[in-house]
């Protein structure tokens, strides 16, 4: 196999490794669900 086609597989081996989300995000056991979040979180002025 060639050094080019060798590079051009480990490329792609690791860009497909890198992606693929497990779900939507959930807190620890005993602690109450804060998603969705709204960004920015600001705090009143005044």
């Amino acid at each position: 196999m060639s050094v080019t086609r060798r590079a051009l597989l480990a490329a792609l081996a690791a860009s497909l490794a890198a992606c693929g989300r497990k779900g939507e995000p959930e807190p620890p056991p005993g602690r109450p669900s804060t998603f969705p979040r709204e960004y920015p979180r600001q705090r009143p002025q005044g």
